[in-house]
């Protein structure tokens, strides 16, 4: 195998690396990340093992993640473990938990008999670390703050308010709603516990599926706070799309892990509370929503608005709009915008075009209810990675077009499959169809497939006009081009 270089990145995970293992890594391969600023890379040695590197951006983020992963290994919890550490803290490698996250898992498999274990095993596990790790938990090495209190929550509230709410072309009195915030607040901060360790950013995502389990990652935001919190967010998780009867039964399973270490109240006192935390923390996620994805441009919270505004409609029956009479004019009023409706409501066709990996997530399932859809292979063309000076650039970078576009092979091959898409994306549109799924495919999923992808979605959408939705799967990046 052959060693890539990742900037400045490599040469300190390498003596990690080798610190924590004894050999050398002959590849370094990095991850794509999400929001976050940190930087991952995947090594592996000549023998096979493999760890992954981080490069934090803050030291003390890196110093709660690093307690918490040895506090929870301490305590039996399923999460990696950090085998070495920079002497100036910034850097250190990691247990290798694999690419295949809970949310990979149901986006392939559905709602199957085996992602229904892996969520009930995942929500069974964590009062675990909730109650049974946050028992003896110092709470003083959490980041940026050690307790969930009532500055932090406002923080929270005041992100949605002037990140999503105030650029969604919502009338309000702000003085009103300002007390509404402060009231609700008040609610949200009564069900905190001096002795409850919340994950804060609990998701399948964060979730990865290891040897058959559950394993949990990306807690170092976590903190002193409301158990509920980590249970709403992860039923009510947008692009989760969890159905009410399965969110009912996940809770349940999470209620009875629960009791092993807490009275948890009433049946019904449990359900109101957590769907007020539901309500929070949808609020809290618009926040992100607005910055990450209208201000950022990151497709992906883009995409989750509809979904997270769909969960709101349905949550706002639990705010008493007697006690919180601007708050719930307003969300009701955010529930009515028009660009935040969901696909199926969207008047015309949608195309959703992927890139994927074979050996990897393999085909892209529909889930839109209409099957099918079209399947390319470009395995056939010529491959770039087979060449180390492309190996660890993809098919948007552009000495990988080049090298393409010369062979040729690309060009005759995405003639023809624009022949056969185009043909029914007008017979869909004419038609009144609302869906259409387009994927290519090559071994890895990072030169021929995202090219392909890539050209695919821009020509559709130039020449058609439709809203077209990209997702360069195994690279981590999602694209949308409005419908014009």
């Amino acid at each position: 195998m052959e060693s890539f270089a990742i900037g400045d990145m490599t040469s300190v995970l390498e003596q990690l690396f080798q610190k924590a293992t004894g050999e050398s890594p002959v590849a370094s391969v990095e991850i794509t990340g999400s929001g976050s600023a940190r930087r991952y890379c995947r090594m592996v040695s000549a023998s096979g093992r493999s760890l992954i590197g981080t490069v934090g951006t803050n030291l003390d983020e890196n110093r709660a993640f690093i307690y918490m992963s040895g506090h929870f290994r301490d305590c039996g919890l399923p999460v990696p473990e950090v085998l070495a550490i920079s002497d100036d803290g910034m850097s250190y490698v990691q247990t290798d938990l694999g690419d295949v996250s809970l949310f990979n898992v149901l986006s392939k498999e559905g709602y199957s008999p085996l992602t229904a274990g892996l969520l009930r095993e995942t929500m069974s596990r964590l009062p675990d670390m909730q109650f049974g790790a946050g028992r003896h938990f110092d709470f003083s090495k959490c980041y940026p703050v050690a307790a969930m209190d009532r500055r932090s929550v406002m923080w929270d509230l005041n992100y949605f308010k002037y990140c999503f709410l105030k650029i969604s072309d919502v009338e309000f009195n702000e003085a009103r709603l300002e007390d509404d915030l402060n009231a609700f607040a008040s609610v949200v901060l009564s069900m905190s516990d001096d002795a409850t360790f919340m994950y804060r950013d609990f998701q399948s995502r964060n979730v990865m599926v290891h040897d058959g389990s559950p394993w949990f990652i990306d807690f170092q935001g976590g903190r002193c706070g409301v158990a509920l919190y980590d249970v709403a967010s992860f039923l009510w998780q947008a692009r989760a799309r969890f159905s009410d009867e399965m969110r009912k039964e996940l809770a349940g399973v999470y209620l009875e892990s629960a009791r092993r270490y807490r009275a948890m109240g009433s049946d019904d006192e449990f359900e109101h509370n957590l769907h007020i935390m539901a309500l929070f923390r949808t609020m809290q996620v618009f926040g992100a929503y607005g910055y990450r994805g209208m201000l950022q441009q990151k497709a992906h919270f883009v995409e989750s608005i509809p979904l997270a505004v769909a969960n709101l409609r349905a949550l706002l029956e639990y705010l008493p709009a007697d006690k919180f009479p601007q708050l719930a004019v307003s969300l009701k009023a955010l529930c009515g915008v028009d660009r935040y409706a969901i696909p199926e409501e969207r008047k015309g066709l949608t195309v959703e075009v992927n890139s994927f990996g074979y050996r990897k997530s393999g085909i892209p399932r529909d889930f839109t209810g209409n099957g099918g859809g079209f399947v390319f292979d470009c395995r056939a063309i010529e491959n770039p990675g087979r060449y180390k000076e492309y190996a660890t650039l993809t098919g948007l970078d552009k000495p990988v077009k080049d090298f393409l576009e010369n062979g040729g092979e690309v060009i005759e091959f995405l003639e023809h499959a624009k022949a056969i898409v185009g043909a029914s994306v007008s017979r869909y549109s004419e038609r009144g169809f609302s869906n259409l799924k387009v994927s290519f495919g090559c071994t890895g999923g990072r030169h021929r497939s995202v090219y392909c992808a890539q050209k695919m979605a821009e020509w559709i959408n130039a020449t058609y006009g439709v809203r077209v939705e990209l997702h360069h799967i195994e690279r981590g990046i999602d694209m949308i081009f409005d419908q014009k």
